[in-house]
């Protein structure tokens, strides 16, 4: 099966989510990123036992540092889906896109100077 989902969906694949830290979400947002998504394992079905819950909670603490410098917490999410799914997995590219063209571009980068000028 052959799976669809827009080209603006970078995959960046990790051994477990476990090792997506909360540095890594906020670079990505910092750098001109205008959503992040991450895709674990179901809970309770992670190969590193707890690397997808730990995460999880990473990704709420994100999204409550945007909330407070006023960017939408929307912006950043995470979804819990097997290997087995990968239907589902370009289902939510395709929802996830959808929310960040909704929301527009990031602020962050609508207010970074070198995007400016390339933009000139």
């Amino acid at each position: 099966m052959r799976l669809n989902y827009p080209s603006e969906v970078k995959v960046i694949q990790v051994p477990c989510t476990g090792r997506v830290d909360i540095i890594h979400l906020l670079n990505a947002v910092e750098k001109g990123a205008d959503g992040v998504y991450v895709a674990g394992c179901l809970e309770g079905e992670c190969h590193y036992l707890t690397g997808n819950i730990k995460t999880r909670k990473k990704v709420e603490y994100v999204k409550k540092i945007l909330g407070e410098i006023g960017i939408e917490p929307e912006r950043v999410e995470m979804y819990n889906l097997s290997s087995a799914q990968g239907a589902r997995f370009a289902e939510i590219a395709r929802e996830m896109t959808a929310k960040i063209r909704e929301l527009g571009p990031s602020p962050v980068r609508m207010n970074d100077p070198v995007s400016e000028k390339k933009a000139a």
